[in-house]
């Protein structure tokens, strides 16, 4: 399978990071963060998202996410699993800062996020990709604006914009679709918009909420090779599934959820 190739991708100068910097995420990534107890440890060492005795809540209704305490080094990739109903889609607005904790403390990108002004939160964001399970794309613009959209905000040159597009839109399967507006497109090629829109400009993190689950096990592990690249060059990757295959196939640690509380099952193994 050929693989897209992010070193070729120009991006946004704020993204952009030195050999020596690429070399702390390959170390970071290959470092556990669990303990024995299923908090993931703090070493300090590159932390790019720390939660401390994290919980939420919404409105008056019953805490959702209870006293979560970890943190994710750059570079690292994790899957989180867990039961319908078991918060992680509510764990994931915490990470693309859709949501604000009802107590405890985030630290993103050396930055206290909890109490930061409103008017802050899109730069932030903008750091983040993320891959939603109902994909939010806009429905005026063609496949191939949604995903330009990324690096046209942060001012990426338009010949550069196009050709990292069109490669992208190309390896993902969708080069005769560039020009289709989403509502023509199936929900398969809507989810490979929304997830080559996601990575496109190369985020610090990236955050996926089913991002298999609308398309064919082919594409899906095309899709999940992709991740892999894109980790290779520093994002830190983050994927709720429910997919057990996907998850023994590339072996990543995961980061489950129960009820509410995160833990830690025995790690899996890459499959051969």
């Amino acid at each position: 399978m050929q693989i897209i190739n992010f070193a070729f991708f120009v991006l946004p100068e704020s993204s952009r990071g030195g050999r020596a910097v690429r070399q702390a995420y390959h170390t970071a990534n290959a470092s556990g963060l669990c303990t024995g107890a299923g908090i993931w440890r703090d070493t300090g060492f590159m932390s790019l998202v720390t939660f401390s005795n994290v919980g939420l809540r919404y409105s008056t209704g019953p805490e959702i996410l209870h006293d979560l305490s970890f943190s994710l080094q750059k570079g690292s990739f994790h899957f989180l699993t867990g039961a319908s109903g078991a918060g992680k889609t509510s764990l994931l607005k915490l990470l693309y800062l859709g949501k604000r904790p009802t107590r405890g403390l985030i630290n993103m990108f050396g930055k206290d996020v909890t109490a930061m002004p409103r008017e802050q939160l899109p730069a932030m964001r903008r750091q983040i990709g993320t891959v939603f399970q109902d994909f939010r794309l806009l429905g005026h613009l063609s496949a191939f604006d949604n995903v330009a959209l990324p690096m046209r905000i942060a001012g990426v040159g338009e010949e550069h914009t196009r050709r990292n597009v069109t490669e992208l839109l190309k390896w993902v399967g969708l080069g005769d679709k560039m020009e289709a507006k989403p509502p023509t497109l199936s929900g398969g090629e809507q989810q490979r918009v929304a997830i080559a829109r996601a990575v496109i400009a190369r985020p610090k993190l990236l955050v996926a909420d089913e991002p298999t689950g609308n398309i064919d096990p082919e594409i899906g592990i095309k899709i999940l090779y992709l991740f892999e690249e894109l980790n290779k060059h520093g994002t830190t990757i983050i994927i709720a599934t429910h997919d057990d295959d996907i998850i023994r196939r590339f072996g990543h640690p995961q980061m489950r959820l129960e009820n509410g509380t995160l833990i830690m099952p025995p790690q899996s193994q890459k499959a051969a």
